[in-house]
């Protein structure tokens, strides 16, 4: 690879797993220990690909306003309208932007520590490379005889990226099943944490990862009640007799949103799935 390959975030999923959460702010902005998803993207992007408009892109959909508010200047910003585009679409649609460029992409709700410069050092520039974390069950691949899962981050050669269309697709179906049959897929472990923020009890595990255990409280949030396990959102508020328990609580103090994270599992992977619910 001679030239630093362009940046997406994919960012337009609907987080219906994370409702009521993401009927106040898209999934990307949900923050992880008072830190927005999206900008943990950014920021793992930043080495391999540099910053500003013409380095690094971020799709939109769900709630779009508040997405291309909060990125202002800093990203290329798509908005996909009336519908998601999915993982695939998302690039076809940022044909034009890529012009000719390879491309690092990553998911914005993967929570991923432990650093991630190593996906692309060493590429070839040929073959799709993507991040993977062995799988407890069944896998989206196979590393020799073990199960993986994609952790959400990837690698991906123009000569591929430049025949995807703006339709509704995802990169699994469109260009990692057949790339994957033929053996033209590098499996890169990831050696850090690496959860999907898709659901209540993952988002909440991420936040408790990030905080080192602690319940996480945003700025302006006041908290008069008890909370174990709990993340409590910016502005938000527990009153003096309530008692939360692996909870995340958001809204105002007039109008709270509470939303239940039950048993917080293990760190899981993201699925490569063509939608981003």
């Amino acid at each position: 690879m001679t030239a630093a390959p362009a940046g997406v975030v994919l960012a337009a999923g609907a987080g219906t797993r994370l409702r009521p959460l993401t009927n106040l702010r898209p999934k990307a902005l949900c923050p992880v220990n008072g830190v927005p998803l999206v900008e943990l993207a950014l920021e793992r992007l930043l080495p391999s690909t540099g910053a500003g408009p013409r380095r690094v892109a971020v799709n939109a959909h769900h709630l779009a306003e508040q997405l291309v508010a909060h990125v202002g200047g800093r990203a290329h910003v798509t908005i996909e309208q009336p519908a998601a585009l999915g993982t695939a679409g998302a690039l076809g649609g940022l044909r034009e932007w890529l012009d000719g460029r390879d491309v690092v992409v990553t998911n914005a709700d993967a929570y991923l520590t432990g650093g991630v410069d190593h996906l692309v050092t060493g590429w070839d520039g040929q073959r799709c490379r993507l991040l993977v974390a062995p799988s407890e069950g069944r896998g989206d691949f196979a590393n020799g005889t073990r199960p993986v899962r994609y952790v959400g981050m990837c690698v991906l050669p123009w000569r591929l990226v430049r025949h995807l269309k703006a339709e509704p697709s995802g990169l699994y179906e469109m260009l990692w099943r057949t790339e994957y049959a033929d053996g033209r897929i590098d499996l890169v472990r990831h050696a850090g944490t690496a959860i999907d923020c898709g659901s209540p009890s993952d988002y909440l595990a991420a936040n408790l990862h990030a905080s080192g255990g602690r319940s996480v409280v945003g700025a302006g949030a006041v908290v008069d009640g008890i909370i174990e396990r709990c993340v409590v959102w910016d502005h938000a508020a527990v009153a003096a007799d309530e008692h939360l328990v692996a909870c995340v609580r958001a809204g105002t103090p007039e109008a709270p949103v509470t939303v239940s994270a039950g048993d917080v599992q293990q760190a899981r992977s993201a699925s490569p799935s063509a939608g981003q619910s």
